[in-house]
């Protein structure tokens, strides 16, 4: 028995120890949010060819919706996505012509013609509906969406794969999740769309393994993150224009788990968040790597929650861009 008392005390002793070091790496590791632009990045360009200045999240709205693509590498997926989401937001307006829009596609980095495919869209549409956000280098899915809402001009603010795996139009059942919040502290709210409601049949047609990693996933998000959403990744989500600024300004993971630690910063302020099912259909061409995309992601999520356990990250009051 004593030998027994002897190896807890051993175990624990050596689980205190290296919950400290864990500590110490996400304190020591932790990247500051980083909002400034390359001189190249305060543009978007007319049909005309001529430069002009990105707004604000910070100035006061002047369309009704702003959807952001991050995209990289998408010259072939991309195509189909865009004219679903014009035919749908055209079609709106006609109907509805006090209905304004924007488009704002943020080329993350691309080694392909993403670019110039969005360009051929502005070119058609004018950059008034349509814009596009070169980054000069890749920053990640989180990154490119960060900037491209940091220059928005909505009321409310659509983030959209360009894959098009969600149907563009589930943007009413999202509007209609984000307008059923009440109240609406400060005007802030945020509605996701889910796929939690296909989940047993994805189950069904996953192997065992990548149906372990995604519960292990799920676990993770519940356990160190975020409580009371069933799915945190799904790319289809709407913020009024007050809950995007107030989340994204305390962003600071930039890659493929930024949806959590957004949700994660929203429940810590309080933010009423919908989560409403939506249609979805898995596109060929993901850029997810099945198993190293689940690892890093679920350590993300670890140091997501440390970093702000240690005060190496912080919430942040809304900070301008430079």
């Amino acid at each position: 028995m004593d030998c027994l008392c002897e190896v807890v005390q051993a175990l624990v002793a050596l689980a205190a120890l290296g919950l400290i070091v864990l500590l110490i790496i996400a304190h020591v590791t932790a990247k500051m949010v980083d909002l400034t632009r390359h001189e190249k990045e305060r543009y978007f360009v007319t049909a005309a060819g001529e430069k002009e200045l990105f707004p604000s999240l910070h100035d006061p709205h002047s369309r009704e919706l702003s959807v952001v693509i991050p995209a990289y590498n998408e010259e072939f997926r991309m195509p189909v996505m865009l004219d679903e989401a014009m035919d749908y937001l055209e079609n709106r307006q006609k109907l509805n012509p006090p209905f304004t829009y924007e488009v704002i596609v943020v080329d993350d980095g691309s080694k392909d013609k993403t670019t110039e495919v969005a360009m051929r869209y502005s070119r058609k549409y004018g950059a008034d509906k349509m814009r596009v956000l070169t980054l000069v280098k890749n920053r990640g899915k989180g990154g490119a969406v960060r900037m491209g809402t940091m220059s928005s001009r909505g009321r409310v603010i659509l983030m959209a794969d360009a894959d098009g795996a969600t149907k563009f139009s589930d943007i009413d059942k999202v509007e209609a999740g984000l307008n059923e919040l009440s109240p609406k502290p400060e005007n802030m709210a945020i509605s996701c769309g889910s796929r939690a409601h296909l989940e047993q049949e994805s189950v069904a047609q996953r192997s065992v393994f990548r149906t372990f990693l995604m519960y292990g996933f799920h676990f993770l998000v519940w356990f160190f993150c975020v409580r009371g959403i069933k799915d945190t990744q799904c790319g289809f989500k709407l913020f009024t224009r007050e809950a995007a600024l107030k989340t994204f300004s305390s962003l600071h993971v930039e890659r493929w788990a930024f949806d959590v630690e957004l949700l994660y910063i929203a429940q810590c302020f309080k933010i009423p968040i919908a989560e409403v099912a939506v249609n979805w259909t898995e596109i060929e061409g993901s850029k997810l790597i099945p198993f190293w995309s689940w690892l890093q992601m679920g350590i993300d999520l670890i140091f997501i929650r440390l970093r702000y356990i240690t005060g190496a990250w912080k919430l942040q009051s809304t900070l301008k861009t430079d």
